[in-house]
């Protein structure tokens, strides 16, 4: 096997690079209040620009028109700079899947995905401008990272699609996001403070977030096991999502180059650790690799991993058919690997379904972000 890629030491914030400009978003509601005396603008003014941003999803200034005149430019320079532009917005599933092309404020491309349902609504964010992670199946990982994102620069992303169900820009009607899911590009918890932040942002009652239910968010790693143990003690339940790929180290450590670092073994006890403390059951990502990851014999492997920490249901296995990246050497396994992988599974009493791969004919589905403005 190949031998995995080096990775940093250190997952928090890259130094040395200027920061995007400071939004409500990234603010605590008396935070915000204190930037506005900053500026010399009366504190109170901070609430109703936090109700125009998560409670109305206004974008436009002209229509703050409880703001004076006189002080409205000035206001919104201060707590709502413009964060980002959208640069394509690609649809598929008659325009209810929507993958956004964004460009930050200092030239980063990220993308989102909003995933429009019967039943719910789910945003797809990133987190990070490409990803140091190196899982080499994984498009977005082949282009390295370029920094990681403010809690803002996420929380934009949500607000967004809001704004697009909101209005009736996508089919179906008017709606609202259901779903938060940091399953974009990056890995959401080598970006941990902007991360945990926007989560608050989006759990926090309206108008000083978007009041969404902790429930309906989830948070995806690869397995930074420290993040994994100190998310589980922030006190906020929402779901964690291990993407694991392989139930033993030797392949792991070549799909998911982190493992070098947390083992399975250690990576999967965080993540029980993670529902025992939260009460909150943990999704196993596993993406399905033709003749690599999907032998029968790893399928019982994952369970023996899995059952090692008892039956009570702390735990669900999401397959992912593999979302095949151009001239990569990884394919998606067939249909009958994937159907006996499944069934030894559910055998064993695990939990188990297959994840739908919406998105795929516009590379918007799972590890197909790569952000090209080309």
């Amino acid at each position: 096997m190949s031998q995995p890629t080096p990775l940093p030491l250190v997952f928090d914030e890259p130094r040395g690079r200027r920061k995007p400009p400071r939004h409500l978003a990234d603010l605590t509601p008396t935070e915000r209040a204190e930037r506005l005396v900053e500026l010399g603008l009366p504190a109170f003014r901070a609430k109703q620009l936090s109700t125009h941003y998560f409670a109305r999803l206004v974008d436009d200034p002209a229509q703050m028109t409880d703001l004076p005149a006189g002080q409205r430019a000035e206001l919104v320079a201060g707590l709502l700079p413009e964060l980002m532009t959208p640069l394509r917005t690609s649809e598929a599933d008659k325009g209810t899947t929507r993958k956004t092309l964004w460009k930050l404020f200092d030239g980063a491309l990220v993308e989102s995905v909003l995933m429009r349902y019967p039943e719910r609504a789910t945003m797809c964010v990133s987190s990070q401008a490409g990803c140091g992670m190196a899982c080499p199946f994984c498009a977005t990982g082949q282009g390295g990272l370029q920094r990681n994102m403010s809690t803002a620069e996420i929380v934009e992303q949500v607000v967004a699609g809001a704004r697009s169900l909101a209005r009736g820009e996508v089919p179906g009607g008017p709606g609202r996001v259901s779903n938060v899911v940091f399953m974009g590009m990056g890995e959401p918890l080598a970006n941990y403070r902007a991360v945990v932040g926007a989560v608050r942002r989006l759990t926090d009652p309206a108008p000083n977030g978007l009041g969404m239910s902790a429930r309906g968010v989830t948070v995806s790693t690869v397995g930074l096991v420290p993040r994994m143990l100190q998310l589980a003690e922030e006190g906020i339940p929402v779901t964690l999502a291990l993407s694991l790929h392989a139930p033993d180290d030797e392949l792991r450590n070549e799909l998911v180059p982190i493992n070098t670092r947390y083992s399975v073994a250690e990576t999967v006890e965080a993540a029980w650790t993670y529902a025992r403390t939260t009460k909150r059951r943990v999704s196993i990502e596993y993406a399905m690799m033709r003749d690599i990851n999907d032998q029968a014999h790893r399928a019982d492997l994952l369970a023996d991993v899995l059952n090692s920490y008892g039956d009570w249901g702390w735990v669900h296995v999401n397959l992912i058919p593999l979302n095949e990246v151009p001239g990569s050497r990884f394919t998606r396994s067939r249909e009958e690997d994937m159907d006996e992988f499944v069934r030894r599974l559910e055998a064993r009493g695990v939990p188990t379904t297959v994840r739908d791969t919406r998105g795929s004919e516009i590379d918007a589905a799972c590890g197909q972000l790569a952000a090209t403005a080309d």
